[in-house]
């Protein structure tokens, strides 16, 4: 409540309902004389503040140390004392992807898996699609010295050798080698009506062909403005998954009539903001590690992740007041259920940012 005097008035100035008391009963405006001055805009500014550090302070604190007793409480009515799940989704994704993309850069990844050595099957596979685009230019002898190159079995080799010298970078998505429209529509005429690509099949040939022409000769942009493309969206990707998460949690306790969609939704951004501290803490800590090369912190790091999947199985267990057992198995089904999904999303979200490349 703040210090302005109260209006003598009992009309409320944003509704007009006749008020019985200091708040109007229609739509809980304080009936306060509307001049202020400012000390109190500073005061009630800095009590909106404060209020609000107790609150999230108060709900982190149960969010950490009581798994699923936020979604229970918020579930029964008892509210008030808490920090509303929306609000706290939206301030702890604010810091978690402020803090993200301020630790992880789209260059460190592409520097990364450019000095990463390649396995024997990355190689062997390399090679077969080396000599597939030998086939269709025999002249070529960048690709006939990446050949020599990738058959001494004895030499190392890394990314970086896949994309230096052999005439650029080739983007697939769709498994197939074509370097022009011309030559991918010239080569289905050639097949049966049964064995051409359909619409979908088309759309991606055709994304490989601008992308790869469009890049052709600067693959670390391409797989620059790709990463950093594709990690833009990803805020988009999880508030996406959210529903679906929720979803799928609806779908497993569906003879549970007693939850609503929107119970198994608060459950999910209970989870996800805890799942943001645990991974802001993961990020602080591969950060010191980089700084004072401690081995220890490696093993804190999978702790961290052991302690994100226990979170939820206990959740799950406190939430939906299932016995232990029941619930391992409904935390493997969800658990299963929702990596499909991800990558799934994750593949779509790939692809979308790749075609707006």
């Amino acid at each position: 409540m703040s210090h302005i005097p109260q209006r003598k008035e009992k009309d409320c100035l944003n509704c007009g309902t006749i008020t019985e008391g200091r708040y109007c009963q229609n739509c809980g405006q304080e009936n306060v004389v509307p001049k202020e001055t400012f000390w109190h805009m500073f005061t009630h500014f800095f009590y909106d503040i404060t209020h609000f550090d107790s609150s999230f302070f108060h709900t982190i604190h149960h969010l950490i140390l009581k798994p699923g007793f936020l979604s229970k409480e918020y579930m029964i009515g008892r509210r008030a004392s808490y920090l509303h799940p929306i609000k706290m989704y939206v301030f702890m994704s604010a810091i978690f992807f402020l803090l993200f993309f301020s630790f992880f850069k789209p260059s460190d990844a592409t520097d990364m898996t450019a000095a990463k050595p390649l396995t024997a099957k990355q190689r062997a596979d390399y090679l077969v699609s080396l000599q597939n685009r030998l086939k269709k230019d025999t002249a070529n002898k960048l690709v006939l010295e990446k050949i020599e190159l990738f058959s001494d079995k004895v030499r190392p080799v890394t990314t970086n050798d896949t994309i230096k010298n052999t005439g650029g970078v080739r983007i697939n998505f769709s498994n197939k080698d074509y370097r022009t429209f011309e030559e991918y529509d010239s080569t289905e005429k050639t097949l049966p009506p049964s064995k051409r690509d359909g619409w979908i099949g088309r759309r991606f040939v055709k994304l490989d062909i601008n992308l790869t022409t469009k890049f052709r000769e600067n693959p670390k942009e391409a797989a620059n403005k790709l990463i950093e493309g594709f990690l833009h969206r990803l805020p988009y990707m999880l508030f996406v998954s959210l529903p679906l998460f929720a979803l799928i949690l609806r779908l497993v306790y569906i003879r549970r009539k007693q939850f609503f969609f929107a119970d198994h939704g608060v459950f999910t951004i209970h989870l996800y903001v805890f799942s943001f501290i645990m991974l802001l803490c993961v990020f602080t800590l591969n950060r010191l590690e980089e700084i004072t090369h401690l081995d220890f912190l490696d093993t804190i790091v999978g702790l961290l992740f052991l302690v994100l999947v226990a979170y939820l199985y206990i959740a799950m267990h406190n939430f939906y007041k299932q016995g232990w057992g029941k619930t391992f198995l409904k935390f493997l089904l969800v658990t299963f259920i929702s990596i499909i999904m991800m990558l799934i999303l994750f593949g779509i979200f790939l692809i979308f940012s790749a075609a707006t490349l």
